[in-house]
């Protein structure tokens, strides 16, 4: 059986990166402003569903929101949940 030729392997440089840095303007923390309202959104939503399940049927509007409870808690959570990925 023949032998096959046996190749040198290049030395491979990687390809210097053509395109032209640019710095990131320096951002600064969170007003403490901002902690304050999603982690206010985040409780309200929790104590939304709380009371709902607790004493839903009693309060008037609630009772007629009926399913619509769950949306309007768990909104809140989601919106308070959000805000925490811009929170610096």
């Amino acid at each position: 059986m023949p032998k096959s030729k046996v190749r040198k392997k290049d030395s491979h440089t990687p390809v210097a990166d053509r395109r032209t840095p640019v710095k990131a303007k320096a951002v600064g923390p969170s007003h403490p402003i901002y902690v304050a309202v999603f982690l206010t959104l985040m409780v309200l939503g929790l104590l939304w569903l709380v009371v709902y399940y607790l004493a839903g049927d009693k309060i008037p509007f609630m009772a007629d929101l009926s399913g619509w409870n769950f949306a309007i808690g768990f909104a809140l959570m989601i919106v308070g949940l959000l805000m925490t990925m811009r929170w610096r």
